[in-house]
């Protein structure tokens, strides 16, 4: 019994001194360890009378726990004053001026693709996509481009295999085609989307943005097509009224094809859209040719439709006075903050396409 308090007297004294927690650790492991000095009088108490026993088995318990509060209280203590410690040093000075934030830009390209799918959507056209990489038949066959068409030729077609079975497409209207292979007429759709031809200067370049539009149905004329780009260049270069004039020329998946010029004019060396009596090419379309129809089994004699492509890219550089079409794909911040836009300013034609 003697033993028994010595041990609690001086382990008591002990954990009264100023100590680590690895030190703390230790005391525990000498004092209840498997072979520590408490868990060793445990094992004594078989020797004794029962007696004897019960009273230092109860001497022992009250030693026991009264120790082993002693040590988690101390532990509990140096965890406190470590997180204490460490929220001293790491304090937020709430005094301190906030940090600059680097704000991103939406490229202009991105900025008029979301233009022109607003106002699409505005007279009932939805948003089609579609790959990349196409086979041949769905980029040129299918659109009525025949074999010896010009297009096709290695200078104007990044082609893929030496069959000239697959390529980088030319022109989104593929899209167009898959649309009407997996669907019924009527289609209403623009397919804005990447697009490649070998070519390379300040006006063309390798990779371009192309939209293309389609409609099909009953009863469609050029009627339709001249009211549905009239609404398209007005509200897209936001002027109240433009001067328009459809000039004959030839596409292969279009018959009747038309050019489309629109009026300008020059002011303090920056052009003016839908003014002047100067005429800018801004796109091709026409009526959709029979045998595309045919290509992609819908009946000419029932359905017809229009269709138009136009440039992304020369939409921006005339829209944002960007005259360089290389600057686009240079990835220079500089001239990305200059001509980007703020991410939160999302077009809509209820409060304007943009600011």
């Amino acid at each position: 019994m003697s033993d028994l308090k010595n041990i609690h007297a001086e382990y008591k004294s002990k954990l009264k001194e100023n100590l680590s927690s690895d030190q703390i650790n230790q005391i525990k492991s000498d004092l209840f360890g498997k072979n520590g000095l408490i868990s060793s009088q445990f094992k004594t108490l078989g020797s004794l009378n029962e007696n004897e026993r019960k009273q230092f088995a109860s001497e022992l318990n009250k030693i026991k726990d009264e120790l082993q509060k002693t040590i988690s209280e101390k532990l509990q203590e140096l965890e406190l004053k470590k997180i204490n410690e460490k929220l001293e040093n790491e304090k937020v000075d709430i005094t301190l001026p906030e940090r600059p934030i680097t704000k991103g830009k939406i490229h202009p390209v991105s900025q008029t693709i979301d233009e022109i799918s607003s106002i699409f959507s505005e007279i009932g056209f939805s948003v089609e996509e579609g790959p990349d990489i196409e086979n041949e038949y769905n980029n040129f066959t299918a659109l009525n481009t025949p074999d010896y068409h010009p297009a096709r030729d290695m200078h104007d077609t990044f082609y893929l295999d030496e069959k000239k079975e697959i390529l980088l497409r030319t022109h989104t209207s593929p899209v167009q085609i898959r649309t009407m292979l997996k669907d019924k007429p009527p289609f209403k759709i623009i397919a804005p989307g990447r697009t490649y031809r070998s070519d390379s200067d300040q006006t063309h370049a390798p990779m371009f943005h192309q939209v293309e539009g389609l409609h099909i149905d009953k009863d469609i004329n050029m009627g339709h097509l001249k009211g549905c780009l009239n609404y398209f260049i007005k509200e897209f270069f936001e002027v109240d009224k433009i001067k328009m004039r459809f000039r004959p020329s030839h596409f292969p998946f279009t018959e009747p094809s038309a050019e489309v010029d629109i009026g300008y004019e020059i002011k303090e060396g920056k052009i003016i859209i839908g003014e002047g009596d100067q005429w800018l090419e801004i796109l091709g379309c026409g009526m959709v040719h029979p045998n595309v129809l045919k290509n992609v089994k819908v009946d000419p004699d029932k359905y017809q439709g229009y269709a138009f492509g136009i440039g992304i890219d020369r939409l921006a550089m005339l829209k944002y006075g960007i005259n360089d079409l290389r600057a686009f794909f240079e990835c220079d911040y500089r001239w990305l903050n200059h001509f980007g836009f703020d991410p939160l300013d999302v077009p809509t034609n209820y409060r304007g396409l943009s600011r």
